[in-house]
């Protein structure tokens, strides 16, 4: 492909996205798959140039982008070489036409703009939200050791205590560890959300939202295989996931439950009141992961951020019915709105008196209402807001 033929590829991914996003469509990392899957023409260096220019272009803008067009323009106008290359050649964009627009810049729509700052995410929080985002992973304690362990490359050792970083990019997941269940993929700031549980050998746990299992596996490495880890959600596909991960992490005491929406209670009611801990990684807008996934931005409306704080509120009194006396319930999202952080505990508290919020005091973060809160500029971590709340 020609400079110019990448942009225009470029371009045509781009009006993909948009329309997926408009319409809560495919995400942007399928589209680009299902994109050079149909054109096995273009050589690796082409499709890492292109997937390079469209996560650029979602980057550079705020709102959602009239077109591909406009949010490639977006760039080259900071971008004298690429704006060269709308030269209309031979499968590259047209010229530039005297007036046409580009998309708007900022951080994110404009109502969501807001929302962010008035939860204090402005300045330099703000932008670091569409940086690229590193490679963490955490090894396996019921296989491995991180002092020990040989990989092909040497990672950075974070703060946790099982987590190493890499650049991003590295083929994690061509290496034997990974496919022997040595190390799995896992952001810094989920490895911390996970050891908030304090989940121990021989205990009762259960992960409500467990999705397709990552933060069970660490669940079950912590408590070394010992004791009763249920794994629960109403996503069925997602779910599935977990079996074959499971086995090859050698977490064989992890017990899948596929829930009924509105009638989870049919499936968890032998669990009332008697589980230890309890984890909650709720349903989100998911704007803390925006430095891997920034095209959610554009696909956030208020009303659905209003659906997913009454999910959070529903999964919230769910687990605290699970909770044995003296228990902990954990609150997670992958957010930094305050909507779907502590005035979510503030309301749960106000809802269920003798409950307490536990204080964290993880070594990364900062305290944020009753709970603790990571963010990407000041942690190096995707954004999280964590508490653990005590049963009376």
């Amino acid at each position: 492909m020609t400079p110019a033929a990448r942009v225009q590829a470029a371009i045509e991914l781009l009006d993909a996205i948009i329309a997926a996003a408009r319409g809560q469509g495919a995400p942007a990392d399928r589209l680009i798959g299902e994109y050079f899957r149909a054109r096995r023409y273009a050589g690796s260096k082409d499709r890492r140039a292109v997937r390079e220019l469209v996560y650029a272009g979602i980057r550079a803008c705020g709102p959602v982008p009239p077109s591909g067009r406009a949010a490639m323009l977006r760039l080259a106008g900071d971008d004298p070489a690429l704006a060269g290359l709308f030269d209309g050649s031979p499968h590259g964009p047209a010229q530039i036409g005297e007036g046409e627009r580009a998309a708007e810049g900022g951080l994110a729509p404009g109502w969501l703009t807001k929302r962010l700052a008035a939860s204090s995410i402005t300045g330099a929080q703000a932008a670091a939200l569409l940086e690229r985002a590193p490679l963490d992973v955490r090894v396996n304690t019921l296989k491995a050791d991180r002092a020990t362990l040989a990989l092909p490359e040497p990672g950075e050792p974070l703060l946790a205590p099982h987590g190493l970083r890499f650049a991003p990019g590295t083929a994690v997941e061509q290496w034997d560890a990974y496919r022997g269940g040595l190390v799995e993929v896992q952001d810094h700031g989920s490895q911390w959300a996970c050891l908030a549980v304090g989940a121990q050998p021989g205990e009762v746990v259960v992960d409500l939202c467990a999705g397709a299992g990552g933060k069970t596996l660490a669940l079950a490495a912590a408590m070394d295989n010992r004791g009763a880890l249920i794994a629960a959600d109403t996503d069925r596909a997602r779910l599935q996931r977990l079996a074959p991960r499971a086995e090859r992490a050698g977490a064989g005491m992890i017990e899948s439950r596929l829930l009924d929406p509105g009638r989870e209670m049919e499936r968890l009611g032998d669990l009332a009141g008697r589980a230890d801990a309890v984890l909650v990684d709720a349903p989100c807008s998911g704007t803390g992961t925006w430095r891997r996934n920034p095209e959610a931005r554009w696909r956030l409306t208020p009303d659905l951020l209003a659906r997913y704080m009454a999910a959070q509120d529903h999964v919230l009194a769910l687990g605290a019915r699970l909770v044995r006396p003296g228990g902990r319930l954990i609150f997670v999202t992958c957010s930094l709105l305050d909507d779907e952080g502590d005035t979510r505990v503030a309301a749960f508290l106000a809802a269920h008196p003798g409950w307490r919020a536990d204080p964290l005091g993880l070594p990364l973060g900062a305290p944020r209402g009753a709970g603790w809160r990571l963010n990407p500029h000041d942690d190096a971590t995707d954004g999280f807001f964590v508490a653990r709340l005590v049963s009376p």
